[in-house]
């Protein structure tokens, strides 16, 4: 996670970003893997429990002015990135950019790492002592870490698990964590690059211990999803197997596929896409009705000789009897790909919606009507927003009970945060990266502000 944008020489640079990742191609790869318009090196300090989100207000605010950024927040962001030298695609080492804030201004820090050279996801993890640690899975080497503050102001890190998959790549590619074995315990679910290894991570005794639980060769799997959608109790694992990356937007197959640890179940396919594909989804309980639903981002297709979309970027719903191949259309989206899905209260109004950052069109509002089968209406938050990964992330940061909305607009240089004054959306750019290189940002996460370097 770090820099870019600034004089108007960079500006111009910045411009073209969206086209440098497009031409990067192999270099991408060996990193990944009516519409309504809208408006040095471093570490951190003491760690402090992660709260959580305060429950959005029933009512929306009825302030129509600027929303007032308040001075300090408790907690920050940690932001997961890979940098390119100006004009090159060969990454440098793996890099984490923090942002706070701290005394009436946005503070960013950055470190690196030199043994990968991509950082695919950051997080605060609770340790079974009660610690919290910031976890990172990283790329080109392989490696899951904790990283522990100490008390000069350094990072100590802890290798959970390291490995050679034994493909063309090897990479961790996304983590979450949850009680997926019903024991109380933070267990970390991770998806990896490029032999379709999903494995647990467990603590154990002093230490912690892998089980893969699924292997297949030549496959990359992106995304690693937990949730209850049949409503049973028991945590369940969603991951995103595929065919290796197409840039050119042509025939890609995918899947998405549900494990059950706590039930010993193994790989069952729950979303089949026949040749679409699907990098990003979402689990998450969007209709309030207390289980879980399934949300897939399935890419548009474009024709070899023609270069014209034949498919737009869809977005599909499942639940638990949901048949693989009859997920439901809920949204159309005029983009060839989009890589995130959050869910979101952005109007403090009690009813949850989802927001979906696409590859060049923008940030879009999803909302459901009285019948969430149906089509969900469709809102603008920002055009002018774009990126390969457009990383983003609903959160209560200061927690008064209202979420912001916080996206990294790589091409545009900015992370921008956006909050409802009661009628729309106001942007705020709390960084603009001041960098010749080309920044991508996997992924967006909160932190405690001791978690992060002062």
């Amino acid at each position: 996670m770090t820099s870019m944008l600034a004089t108007p020489a960079h500006r111009a640079g910045l411009a073209r970003l969206g086209t440098t990742f497009a031409a990067l191609g192999l270099g991408l790869c060996v990193l990944a893997c009516g519409d309504d318009g809208g408006s040095p090196t471093a570490a951190s300090e003491k760690t402090e429990p992660a709260r959580a989100a305060a429950p959005p207000s029933p009512e929306p605010r009825q302030v129509t002015s600027r929303p007032e950024t308040p001075d300090d927040l408790p907690n920050g962001l940690v932001l997961a990135l890979s940098a390119f030298p100006e004009g090159s695609t060969e990454p440098l080492p793996a890099e984490l950019e923090f942002i706070v804030r701290k005394g009436g201004e946005w503070v960013v820090t950055r470190m690196t790492d030199d043994a990968s050279n991509v950082f695919h996801k950051a997080m605060a993890y609770e340790t079974p002592a009660g610690e919290t640690k910031l976890l990172t899975g990283a790329g080109e080497k392989a490696l899951l870490k904790l990283w522990t503050k100490q008390a000069d102001g350094s990072f100590r890190s802890e290798t959970l698990w390291e490995k050679d998959f034994g493909g063309q790549f090897s990479r961790m590619r996304d983590i979450e964590v949850g009680d997926v074995d019903g024991k109380g315990t933070n267990v970390m679910a991770v998806a990896t690059h490029d032999q379709g290894v999903v494995a647990v991570v467990r603590p154990s005794g002093d230490g912690y211990a892998v089980e893969e639980l699924d292997v297949e060769k030549d496959t990359f799997v992106h995304e690693v999803e937990l949730g209850d959608v049949d409503g049973d109790g028991a945590m369940e694992i969603y991951a995103t197997p595929s065919e290796p990356n197409k840039l050119d937007g042509s025939h890609q197959s995918g899947q998405v596929v549900r494990y059950v640890p706590s039930k010993g179940e193994g790989r069952v396919v729950v979303a089949d896409l026949g040749d679409r594909h699907a990098k990003e989804i979402l689990v998450h309980d969007i209709d309030g009705n207390g289980k879980d639903e399934l949300y897939v981002i399935v890419e548009g297709q474009v024709d070899a000789e023609t270069k014209r979309m034949t498919h737009r970027t869809e977005i599909w719903r499942y639940e638990a009897d949901t048949p693989a191949d009859q997920g439901v259309v809920i949204a159309e989206l005029d983009d060839r790909l989009g890589r995130f899905l959050t869910p979101a209260d952005l109007d403090g109004d009690g009813k949850k919606e989802i927001v979906a950052a696409l590859f060049a069109k923008g940030v879009w509002w999803l909302r459901p009507g009285d019948d969430p089968t149906q089509p969900w209406r469709k809102k603008a938050i920002d055009r002018r927003s774009s990126s390969f990964e457009h990383a983003a992330i609903a959160l209560d940061l200061d927690e008064d009970g209202q979420q912001e909305l916080y996206v990294a607009s790589d091409n545009q240089g900015e992370i921008r945060r956006y909050v409802w004054n009661g009628r729309r959306l106001v942007k705020e750019v709390i960084h603009a990266r001041n960098d010749p290189r080309s920044i991508l940002t996997w992924n967006i996460m909160p932190i405690p502000v001791g978690l992060a370097l002062d």
